[in-house]
């Protein structure tokens, strides 16, 4: 059963894809269920794509994609692997209270009146399932503070609040998301990965699914892939025959050119 805002609960399957941004290529695609989010699924693709892309020998350093797939998970487990990500990050990723300093360190933030708010404890968040870190003051530092209202509101009596768990796998990300080449991926998953899936809905057949189980829904998928890769194919195919047959041209055209320059030549050391 998917959720969507704006949209009727109903029964649908997910479709999780990757792309070569190089050739516009499916490199990967799998059937699963619509209950979860997006970047939940992004390990066991990930996964599935490297092993595949060391077989033949083609080496992977970059991963983009869209806010979807944005967690500080993802974030950590990409690093592990030496992968390179560029994932814009959600819209609720705050990386602590406005005005307060994280000193990495000491592992404590320090408020803008100058006292030190120390790290408490890393709890699981029910509400959104993800690690966080929660920092809490006391009592006795907020008493006597003259940003009291504007900092705790109406009814704290000390400042508390929580960060998530993977901050600086975070703030690197959002570093490169940001750069310029960040700006060009960007770019490059617009025009090249977006516009697959969107073909393969319209015109493979994906729209929906007419058959039973998730097992006949993955053979559907793979099959509009295996079509799709076909026409790429077939496509670089007919490119390479005419550049082919282009060089070919050139070729005898030189060919010509020498053997007329060379008989030119012979011609004037007769006359001469």
């Amino acid at each position: 059963m998917s959720v969507k805002p704006g949209k009727a609960r109903k029964l649908n399957y997910m479709s999780q894809l990757s792309v070569d941004t190089g050739d516009h290529v499916i490199t990967d695609i799998k059937a699963y269920h619509a209950d979860k989010r997006d970047n939940q699924y992004l390990p066991d693709t990930v996964g599935r794509l490297r092993s595949r892309l060391n077989l033949f020998g083609l080496l992977w350093r970059n991963c983009v994609a869209d806010t979807g797939y944005s967690s500080g998970e993802n974030y950590a487990f990409l690093e592990q692997i030496n992968l390179v990500s560029f994932i814009p990050p959600h819209g609720t990723y705050k990386g602590g209270p406005n005005g307060f300093v994280h000193d990495l360190d000491q592992d404590h933030y320090v408020c803008p009146e100058g006292e030190i708010i120390p790290f408490k404890k890393v709890f699981n968040d029910y509400k959104t399932g993800r690690l966080k870190k929660e920092y809490r003051g006391s009592t006795y530092q907020c008493r006597d503070c003259p940003i009291k209202k504007s900092c705790l509101g109406k009814t704290a009596k000390e400042k508390k609040f929580s960060v998530t768990y993977f901050k600086a796998e975070y703030e690197r990300n959002i570093a490169r998301v940001e750069s310029n080449r960040g700006r060009y991926m960007k770019g490059k998953r617009q025009s090249t990965v977006e516009p697959v899936f969107g073909t393969l809905t319209q015109f493979m057949g994906l729209r929906k699914i007419n058959t039973i189980g998730i097992k006949q829904a993955n053979k559907v998928m793979h099959l509009s892939a295996i079509a799709y890769n076909l026409k790429k194919y077939l496509k670089f195919v007919q490119k390479l025959t005419k550049s082919e047959g282009k060089a070919l041209g050139v070729l005898f055209f030189e060919i010509m050119a020498l053997y007329k320059a060379t008989n030119f030549h012979l011609s004037v050391s007769k006359l001469r």
